[in-house]
Formats: C-alpha cells, sequence, structure tokens
C-alpha cells in the first residue's frame, strides 16, 4: 500500500511535465490564462502609516503598512452599507477628505474614450455610515473631487461645472454654456485627451475659494462621423476631431470664485494649447503652461492669488529647433519660488529646479534620459525618480536630494520596476518584472526596505514553468547607419542548423519602445505560440524610440517614417543574412503606427516581406490628428513633402507580398477612414489584398470574443502564407 501511494503521489509530480498543453490562442485570449494579477487600489492615509483598500468582499479597509493581519485591520465602509434603491453598489474606486471622515467613491464606470470615463458617485459618512447620492439629478457625473477643505465637491455633467456644498447639501452650476461639439467646461476634447493626456482641466485652489479651469470653444473644429451599426439604420456618432492643419478649439483659463460664482479670463499672450495647470499645494499660487502650434515653444505662466490682487507674469520659456515635450514632470515646491520640471535641453531628459525668476539648475545629469519624475519628500528634500541609466530597456527607482547629491539606485536588478508613492512618500508600491517574468509587486519604505509583498503572481510563474516556452532575449543590430535594439525568441526546439521564417513585430512611433525587458503581457505567449510552430519572432527599435537621447528620438523630425522604416527594414536584412534564417519567409506585423510601419515594408521594402499584416494603421498622416501630427511634421500646408514621400497610401503600385488590412470600423482615433482610402489606392492600382474589418470596434480591437477572434485568425494567416 505504502508502494502503491509512493507512485502515485510520484506520478502526480511528474504529470505536468508530461501533460503540458501546447499554447493556442483561445488559452491566451478567450481563456485569459496567463492574465497576470495586480494590487488594486491602494490609498495611504495622512499619518502615512495606514494604507486603504477594496478588499475581497468590497468593502472598504485600513491596514498598518508595516504591520499586517486581520486584527490590525479595520473596516470603514462595511458592504453591507453599499446598497442604493436596494441594489448593492460594486467599487470602482474611492477618494478620502482632507480630514478622512468621508469617502467620494465611484460605481459603473463608463468609458468616453481612452483616458475619460462617466460614473455615479456617491459620497459615504464614515461617522454616520450614511450613504448618499452625489447629484441624482444631474448624473452620471466626471472628474468629481473634494474641495482641499473638505467642505465641497466638484465635478462635471453636460460640460458645466457644478459645486456641491456637503454642510447644505446645495448644488450650484458654476458654467453655463456647456454643450456636447460646442463648448466643454472644466474638462478635455478628444485631442487634448488623446495627444497631451489630460482630461482633467480644472483645480481647487489651496484655500478652497477659487476654481481654475480651461473653457474649450470647439464649435469651429471640424466634425467626424462613425455610422454605429446593429439596428435597421445605423446611429451617426458625430464628434469634433482636428486634422492635420485643421481648426482647433479656443481654449481660454478662467477664475472662478466660489463665493460669488463670478469668474474672469485670463489673459496668457499668444498661444495654440493650454497643455496643463497646476496648482501649488500650499500657496494659492497657479502655474500653466502654454505653447505655439509647432509645439517647439513652451511658456510658464504664474497665476498668484494670494493677495489681494491677481499677479500673473510669465516666469519661464523653453524653445526648440524641433518639438518641446509635454508631460506630468512638474511639481510646485513649497518655497513658494520655484519648481521642478523635465527638459530635454541638454540633449538628455533631466530634473530641474526652476525659479520663478526663470533660473533653471540641473539636478540630474548624464548621456542617459530620466523617465519620469515619481514625487518629492519636502521634509528631507530628497527627489524620487525613474531612469534609463542602465540603458534603453531597463527602468530603475533612483532617489536623489534636491541639490543633487547622494543619487541612489533603489531597485539594482536589471529589469523593468515601477514605483508608486503613497502618501507622505514614506513607503511605495514597487513593481517588478522582466521579459520572462510576470510582475512581482511588493511594499517597500522609500530606502528600499521591503516591508511585504503585495502580489507575487505565483501561480502564473508556476504555470509557466510547465509550458514551452523560450525566454525573450535582447541584441543589438548593427547597420550602415545606426546600432539598434533588438528582442528575439527563438522557435521551439531549435535547432543552428534549420533554416527558420521570421516573423518582426515593429511599432515605431516616436518615444515608444517595444523592445523593453519587461513583461509583455498576453503579447508574450501569442509571440511564445508562434515560437512553438517554428517562427523566429525579432522586434526591433528604430530611430525615432526613445529613452536614446533626444537626437535619437528627435531624428525623424519633419520626415515621419523615413528612417524608421529605411532602419527596419536595413535591420531585418541584416538578420536574415544568419544561416539560421529563410530569407524568403519574412514577415511582419503592426498595430497603429505599427500598422502605418507594417505597411510601409510592404509597399517601400522592395519585396523583402513575403506576409505583412497592418492592424488599425495610419495610411497618411493628412487623415490624422494635428496635435500629435504636427508635432513631428508640422502642418500639411508648411511641410507637404514630409506628408506624401512617407505615407504607404502613396506606394501602392510598389506593393509586394500577402498584404492583410484589419481594422474597426468605430475606432474614433486612427480614423476607418485610412483603410478605406488605403483600399482606393489599392484597387487603383489592381493590387490584390486582404481585408477584416470588425463593427463597432475602436481602436482597441476587444469586447466579447473580439480578441480570440482576431488573434485566431492573424496566426491561420501568418500559418497559412508564411
Amino acid at each position: 500500500m505504502k508502494k502503491t501511494l509512493l507512485l502515485f503521489l510520484l506520478f502526480c509530480s511528474v504529470t505536468p511535465l508530461f501533460f503540458a498543453q501546447n499554447l493556442s490562442v483561445e488559452r491566451i485570449w478567450k481563456n485569459y490564462e496567463f492574465s497576470a494579477k495586480g494590487t488594486g487600489s491602494i490609498q495611504a492615509m495622512n499619518d502615512g502609516e495606514h494604507y486603504v483598500t477594496i478588499s475581497e468582499d468590497g468593502s472598504i479597509v485600513s491596514n498598518l503598512i508595516v504591520t499586517q493581519g486581520k486584527d490590525q485591520q479595520k473596516i470603514l465602509v462595511p458592504k453591507e452599507k453599499l446598497v442604493w434603491n436596494g441594489n448593492a453598489i460594486s467599487l470602482a474606486s474611492f477618494e478620502f477628505n482632507a480630514t478622512e471622515d468621508k469617502i467620494l467613491l465611484w460605481t459603473a464606470p463608463k468609458a468616453i474614450y481612452r483616458r475619460s470615463f462617466e460614473a455615479f458617485y456617491f459620497l459615504y459618512d464614515i461617522k454616520t455610515q450614511k450613504l448618499v447620492a452625489l447629484d441624482e439629478i444631474h448624473s452620471p457625473q466626471t472628474l468629481a473631487e473634494y474641495s482641499p477643505d473638505g467642505t465641497k465637491v466638484s465635478y462635471i455633467h453636460g460640460n458645466d461645472i457644478f459645486v456641491k456644498d456637503l454642510n447644505t447639501g446645495k448644488v450650484q452650476k458654476m458654467t453655463q454654456d456647456g454643450k456636447r461639439n460646442k463648448i466643454i467646461n472644466g474638462t478635455t476634447d478628444w485631442v487634448y485627451e488623446e495627444e497631451f493626456a489630460i482630461t482633467k482641466a480644472y483645480g481647487w485652489s489651496p484655500d478652497s475659494k477659487y476654481l481654475a479651469f480651461l473653457k474649450f470653444d470647439e464649435r469651429e473644429v471640424p466634425e467626424f462621423q462613425m455610422a454605429m451599426y446593429g439596428q435597421l439604420y445605423p446611429d451617426q456618432y458625430t464628434y469634433k476631431y482636428p486634422k492635420a492643419g485643421e481648426q482647433n478649439s479656443k481654449v481660454t483659463l478662467h477664475l472662478l470664485s466660489i463665493a460669488n460664482g463670478k469668474s474672469q479670463q485670463i489673459n496668457l499672450g499668444t498661444y495654440e494649447y493650454i497643455p496643463r495647470l497646476n496648482w501649488s499645494k500650499t500657496a494659492n499660487q497657479l502655474v500653466v503652461q502654454t505653447m505655439n502650434r509647432d509645439q517647439n515653444e513652451l511658456n510658464y505662466w504664474l497665476i498668484d492669488c494670494s493677495g489681494k490682487q491677481l499677479v500673473q507674469k510669465n516666469i519661464y520659456q523653453e524653445k526648440s529647433d524641433t518639438y518641446v515635450e509635454v508631460d506630468d514632470n512638474l511639481m510646485l515646491l513649497a518655497d513658494g519660488q520655484s519648481f521642478l520640471r523635465c527638459s530635454e535641453q541638454s540633449g538628455y531628459n533631466h530634473i530641474y529646479q526652476i525659479g520663478f525668476d526663470g533660473k533653471a539648475r540641473a539636478i540630474t545629469n548624464g548621456s542617459w534620459d530620466v523617465i519620469a519624475f515619481l514625487g518629492m519628500d519636502q521634509a528631507t528634500q530628497t527627489l524620487y525618480f525613474a531612469s534609463a541609466e542602465l540603458g534603453a530597456i531597463y527602468k530603475s527607482i533612483y532617489s536623489i536630494k534636491l541639490d543633487g547629491s547622494n543619487k541612489t539606485n533603489l531597485t539594482p536588478d536589471i529589469g523593468y520596476h515601477n514605483a508608486d508613492f503613497l502618501n507622505g512618500m514614506k513607503y511605495f508600491i514597487h513593481t517588478y518584472s522582466t521579459a520572462n517574468t510576470p510582475p512581482v509587486s511588493v511594499l517597500r519604505a522609500t530606502n528600499g526596505q521591503l516591508i511585504r509583498v503585495l502580489e507575487d503572481n505565483a501561480a502564473l510563474s508556476a504555470k509557466m514553468k510547465n509550458e514551452k516556452l523560450n525566454p525573450r532575449t535582447f541584441l543589438k543590430i548593427q547597420t550602415t547607419e545606426v546600432e539598434l535594439n533588438a528582442s528575439l525568441i527563438l522557435p521551439l526546439n531549435y535547432d543552428p542548423n534549420k533554416k527558420y521564417p521570421v516573423f518582426v513585430n515593429v511599432y515605431g512611433g516616436p518615444g515608444h519602445n517595444e523592445v523593453l525587458d519587461a513583461w509583455d503581457g498576453n503579447d508574450y505567449f501569442f509571440h511564445q505560440l508562434l515560437a512553438q510552430q517554428g517562427y523566429m519572432v525579432l522586434s526591433i527599435d528604430p530611430r525615432g524610440t526613445q529613452f536614446r537621447g533626444a537626437a535619437f528620438k528627435k531624428a525623424t523630425y519633419l520626415q515621419l517614417g523615413k528612417l524608421e522604416i529605411e532602419d527596419v527594414l536595413a535591420a531585418t536584412k541584416v538578420f536574415a543574412e544568419r544561416l539560421d534564417v529563410d530569407p524568403k519567409r519574412l514577415g511582419i506585423m503592426g498595430w497603429s503606427y505599427g500598422g502605418f510601419m507594417s505597411s510601409l515594408a510592404m509597399t517601400k521594402g522592395n519585396g523583402l516581406f513575403k506576409v505583412g499584416i497592418a492592424v488599425a494603421p495610419v495610411t497618411n498622416w493628412r487623415y490624422y490628428d494635428n496635435i500629435y501630427t504636427e508635432r513631428f511634421l508640422r502642418t500639411p500646408q508648411e511641410n507637404a513633402k514630409g506628408y506624401d514621400e512617407n505615407s504607404p497610401i502613396n506606394y501602392v503600385k510598389d506593393l509586394q507580398g500577402k498584404y492583410f488590412l484589419i481594422h474597426g470600423s468605430a475606432d474614433d482615433n486612427v480614423h476607418y477612414q485610412n483603410s478605406m482610402e488605403m483600399i482606393s489606392a489599392l484597387v487603383k492600382a489592381n493590387k490584390q489584398f486582404d481585408l477584416f474589418i470588425y463593427p463597432n470596434k475602436n481602436h482597441g480591437i476587444y469586447g466579447g470574443n473580439t480578441r480570440n477572434h482576431l488573434f485566431n485568425m492573424i496566426f491561420d494567416y501568418i500559418e497559412d502564407e508564411l
């Protein structure tokens, strides 16, 4: 009996090795067997020693950061109290007021575009355990938040700003002219959201007496329509979308007095864009950024509301021969006389302290890029930032003193590190991954000390050990022009004496890297699936990608696509000289900018690639939005050559090989128009191609069984044609 049991246990221990399944599209994109887990919403409380999160049962609970356990856990909002009109509320997220006795929470968020959403907001009083709707009449809302003193809540509904007084329950409509596709108050239009990554266009002054907000007058912006299918007569979705060279919204800055409800427009000189506005956390000082249309001149304006009279002045200006980046790497310091920002003025992206007198001082320096400024501990004068100092494919977290001394790598392991600092800057959530290991999230003190493991994705890591996987490795490819970063997954059961087909995965757009030593989610497993079928999977980062200095990133200025496709073609040719490569079986695929690149590869590639797949591609930059396109190309009126000489739609006569176009008909970003115009050009040139359209799907092409269907189709196409 003991011998039988021993044999049975031995059999169980080795069974996974014998019965390891092959990968399939269904396992990846239908069953989502390989999805990594995250940590969920975690917020630190004012004392910096407790954190709050949503528990598994849907309650809001607090816990000690350093010591964890059920005995230390405190339930702040029991799930039993989260009921409205007899229905349980499923929390999406929450926010405390300043005194942490009230919570703003929201449920049922519905996406508007990529970053924006509307939801149903509620207010919960921890002391009374009472739940009330924020505003049942003007609902749903977006961008709701407490005033700094916690006595009011502001929000947007119907393109207007509302403020609710929590003491009286009174709701006041602070703007009156909001109307869809005409006037927007306090939030942004489509192109600002997509290209400046901003949806919240208002903010409270620290003393809760003022609201600064942007007003968008988009009445003269051209409209774009998309048919939405599913009924006898399709609906027409209409929204404002300014294409390259077309009219933008007229954006103005306003300062609203909460006491009397009156607002005044602030004069900011001549500009095209207002991409950011930031209040100080300690004083009634507002810093607003303005840019010209070419995006090569950035101005900082100080609006000082701390005295009896409003004072405004231009405190800093940065110019570039190409373009100036806009990002969230900005902080007003407690000294009330300076702020921090990142700039590429030295040739690499670094952190600067800039005084209100316009004088700038570099805090970081060197031949490497700061990726992001993460925050500052004012008490210790310590800054935290993410850096590519170890190489463009890596990301590390550093600390440094405000005076530039004592730079310390808090995450010395090679790979990709992310850090989210909690309130008080005493702790941060550290997430680490590599190209071949799923993310592990832990809680650390700011000196790097490990406090607790939050999510180790142990189940996924164990599962991967029983899969037939080859590691993704990194290499350099030297062309006649430049050395490029690349990554490679070799075929399963690789034999150096055999010749293999190569599948090239490409993006290649400005400021975006594919070749990273970071977890790539389901795309990693799809590429492993191709490797199991005998393909080499190659990724290449051409000129124009980031973290190799401004010159490398901005080399593509005014000729978007030219150097990128030259680099991808040249690197692929160099790689195809390997003895283990079949140079007659090269394929390429890309999505969005990558679809633009794969389309160029099939038209300007002179038959290098046998197969090309373009998902949601830009085919002519004249069809894309103006903020993104003009940043790199200026307007078509100024630079027609830069547009026309590098758009694949103009090279369809040179198409060789099998070309597959895929697009969502409701793509609000890269319009379906790009593929329609490409089709017309292909037909005119008598070129055969393949096409698939996903009705009502946006740029991401997802929802329900869509991704499973999409990648099954792509997989079959690669198998059949490559």
